[in-house]
């Protein structure tokens, strides 16, 4: 596991076509965005459990 600091409005980007943002840091709370391709599949985790339950 990679471990970064970011501040709000930084990026971190993931291969040439994924890119997080941090948008807000609040207390314990930290509001990201995600850019990607439709093709990638982004879930949280309680979702992704539930998908993969399904299968």
């Amino acid at each position: 596991m990679l471990i970064l600091t970011r501040h709000s409005q930084e990026k971190i980007f993931i291969g040439d076509n994924v890119v997080i943002t941090v948008i807000d840091v609040n207390h314990n709370q930290v509001r990201i965005g995600i850019d990607a391709p439709r093709e990638i599949a982004v879930h949280r985790e309680e979702i992704k459990r539930k998908i993969d339950a399904q299968k």
